[in-house]
């Protein structure tokens, strides 16, 4: 199996190198001062001419034990020098190798990717974006401008793409006519705006969230067909106030959670993956609770509507959408009900 070798790999492997030729050089000095009584200087450049063995003078007439100690010097530093070039070689060319190979395989894959979640970005917003899609287990790619921060990733099992994602054909070649959805997070809002426009007008269907930092790009960004306009300084302040004025409610808010490693979490049922027995049926009619613990805490019409703790008599219908309560046991064996009518 091919594994790709780490950026920390290279870095301790390159720190080996250096390690090896200043103990080399120190042990040259250290060796002549004693055999040669030489100063400090002269056994410095003494150790200097050996290694390099560019042929000058040497500033003294060696003993026997000298000269031994020379052969020695001289056959230790050939097979330092030798590992150090290895070394460093690989450390500037093999980066791009793996790179070049890691691409053309990730590039491949991409190729295939259908209903998935295009992140633009690998800061700190898009970071926390790509960890809460892989705890979904959800399909992604990143499209990443910095060629260092891609190429520190390669050995990871993300899909990165390096490009401008303000380029239509970047965006086609990371499937944006078939996404579901593009994450648009880099800090300068000129670039998002330009961004969200360009995957609007490739894929008109396509749900666009992208970061803003001032108040007058959120609208323009809404005038452009963005869906949600996410302020990360608002979002912070609010949730900061919110700590002083409601903590309890805060930290039980802080108790569900939208992903499954979380005692309680929130999910959503689309109602058309109902069995065909359970289609048009009402809410009350699901017994839900009695029969799963999970708990029913929204409803979304087919126009759009939210609906928060719907009334039993209220009626699934085509593309209306079930969002639902409880533990994660709770909700698998709701969605198997609803699915097949059995627990």
């Amino acid at each position: 199996m091919l594994r790709f070798i780490t950026q920390s790999d290279r870095f301790r492997k390159l720190r080996i190198a250096v390690l090896l030729m200043f103990i080399v050089i120190l042990t040259g000095v250290v060796g002549y001062i004693i055999i040669e009584d030489s100063t400090f200087l002269d056994a410095l450049y003494m150790t200097v001419i050996t290694i390099s063995t560019v042929g000058f003078k040497e500033v003294y007439t060696l003993s026997e034990l000298g000269q031994t100690f020379t052969i020695f010097i001289i056959i230790i530093s050939w097979i330092t020098l030798a590992y150090s070039v290895s070394v460093i070689t690989t450390y500037l060319i093999e980066g791009e190798m793996n790179l070049l190979f890691s691409s053309y395989r990730k590039k491949s894959e991409i190729k295939k990717m259908e209903n998935h979640v295009i992140v633009v970005g690998y800061g700190r917003n898009g970071r926390q974006a790509v960890h809460d899609l892989l705890e979904s287990k959800q399909d992604f790619v990143i499209i990443e401008r910095d060629h260092q921060l891609v190429l520190n990733n390669t050995s990871n099992d993300i899909k990165f793409y390096e490009g401008d994602a303000s380029d239509d054909e970047i965006m086609l070649d990371v499937g944006v006519k078939k996404a579901r959805a593009i994450i648009i997070t880099l800090p300068d809002d000129a670039n998002n705006l330009f961004i969200a426009l360009t995957a609007r007008s490739l894929n008109p269907n396509i749900y666009i969230i992208s970061r803003a930092t001032s108040e007058s790009t959120e609208k323009k960004l809404e005038m452009a067909g963005v869906n949600h306009v996410i302020m990360p300084e608002k979002v912070g302040g609010s949730h900061m106030a919110a700590l002083v004025t409601k903590p309890d409610l805060v930290h039980f808010l802080g108790q569900i959670s939208l992903k499954g490693d979380h005692e309680t979490n929130l999910d959503e049922i689309m109602c058309d993956s109902l069995s065909k027995d359970k289609k048009e049926t009402t809410i009350g009619n699901l017994n839900i609770r009695s029969l799963s613990g999970a708990n029913i805490v929204g409803f979304k019409t087919p126009e759009g509507k939210y609906i928060i703790n719907p009334s039993p008599e209220t009626r699934m219908m085509p593309n209306s959408k079930l969002f639902v309560m409880g533990t994660p046991e709770q909700i698998d064996k709701m969605k198997r009900l609803l699915k097949t009518g059995k627990v």
